[in-house]
């Protein structure tokens, strides 16, 4: 999975939205343009080969504000499937916002 086919899925609006994203965006107040938005200006920094049903990846990107955000999805089945979304915190991460503290 690379960047660009779930720039172009996400750009055809092939996008499966997992209930979990949705009730995280609103409890972060993170809005569907911001999600896009990270697709569209990010980077993966992250993959997760063993998830299920399908290989994940972390994408580090900005919301319409500029601010960083870390997105959580998925391909499969000619969709882009939104999984979970969060500003990354600096406890966690280094000021890069790609590498992990641990």
């Amino acid at each position: 999975m690379d960047i660009n086919s779930l720039r172009d899925l996400v750009k055809s609006e092939n996008i499966i939205w997992r209930e979990h994203i949705l009730i995280r965006m609103r409890q972060r107040d993170i809005t569907i343009s911001d999600v896009l938005n990270c697709v569209k200006t990010g980077e993966i920094i992250e993959e997760y080969l063993n998830d299920y049903p399908y290989p994940s990846v972390l994408i580090l990107g900005r919301t319409c504000k500029d601010i960083n955000l870390h997105l959580v999805c998925a391909e499969g089945q000619g969709k882009a499937w939104m999984i979970t979304v969060y500003e990354p915190d600096t406890k966690e991460w280094f000021d890069n916002f790609k590498t992990r503290r641990r």
